[in-house]
């Protein structure tokens, strides 16, 4: 058995239960609701896009004012005079090592920096935006009673018929246990 075949197997789910959903949307439904479920959709797609924008502006925004802050703490600890010796109690001297080449920045940790703050800013943007454009399709959704009554029941029956195809599907013999017989 390779996986393909489970890829396979799934990617059928998907379909049915797809097939089962737009046959839902399709007849439970009246055209002003599928209107108001597309617009929310695309409101929950757009608040995603536009935050996920803002974050990942965000995150080179602050990537860029952090690597400045390094090197400015890098040239002020350059120019600072530095102990060259250390002078023990019992007359014996040893040289302080110059550490300064370790502490400058670098290309990878500018890299690297940037990277990590870009895909923070780009998450944190993201799901925001995510959240308030959820908030906002589900406000437009409830706002009208009837359209919540009617999405609600049609997603309600929409469930029991998945269900029920699951069921089959588990009292048939499944595709895996076919494979194996």
């Amino acid at each position: 058995m390779s996986m393909e075949s489970l890829a396979a197997l799934r990617n059928q789910r998907n379909n049915e239960i797809r097939r089962l959903a737009e046959e839902h949307f399709q007849h439970d439904l009246t055209q002003s609701d599928r209107d108001t479920l597309r617009s929310a959709a695309s409101k929950v797609s757009n608040y995603a896009n536009i935050g996920s924008g803002l974050g990942l502006a965000f995150g080179i925004y602050c990537a860029f004012r952090l690597r400045r802050m390094r090197v400015a703490y890098f040239n002020a600890f350059r120019a600072a005079e530095k102990p060259v010796e250390v002078r023990f109690a019992d007359g014996r001297t040893e040289a302080v090592p110059d550490i300064t080449p370790q502490l400058a920045p670098s290309r990878w940790g500018d890299a690297a920096t940037y990277f990590f703050f870009s895909v923070g800013g780009l998450f944190l943007g993201g799901e925001s935006g995510f959240l308030l454009g959820t908030a906002s399709a589900s406000r437009s959704i409830t706002k009208d009673p009837q359209t919540r009554e009617r999405l609600e029941k049609a997603f309600a029956n929409f469930r029991i018929d998945a269900m029920k195809k699951e069921i089959q599907q588990l009292e048939g013999k499944s595709k895996i246990a076919e494979l194996f017989s």
